[in-house]
């Protein structure tokens, strides 16, 4: 599932948005906690470009490990808790 070279980026994205307001600046839209971060944050957070972030982003939704909302023109991620805990109990069993 996270199985790729780019795992690793994808986990300190999950691990950030843990926590976003200890890992990202404030936005002029949307409360970090609440609504999310944006993709210019975790692409500037990261050190790549837009492109690469949404993708990793649009991975992490489609797996259903973040959501999203859209507030304005921007669409915010944050992370699905109870698809996260499924996901590891999974893990657990020795999926």
């Amino acid at each position: 599932m996270l199985g790729t070279s780019y795992s690793e980026k994808r986990l300190v994205i999950l691990e950030w948005l843990r926590d976003p307001a200890s890992h990202f600046p404030p936005q002029p839209h949307g409360d970090p906690v609440e609504d999310g971060v944006t993709t210019d944050a975790v692409a500037a957070r990261l050190g790549v470009t837009r492109a690469v972030a949404a993708s990793h982003l649009d991975l992490l939704v489609d797996m259903g490990l973040l959501q999203t909302r859209r507030i304005r023109w921007r669409t915010y991620y944050r992370r699905d808790e109870m698809r996260i805990a499924e996901v590891a109990r999974m893990f657990e069993k020795g999926w």
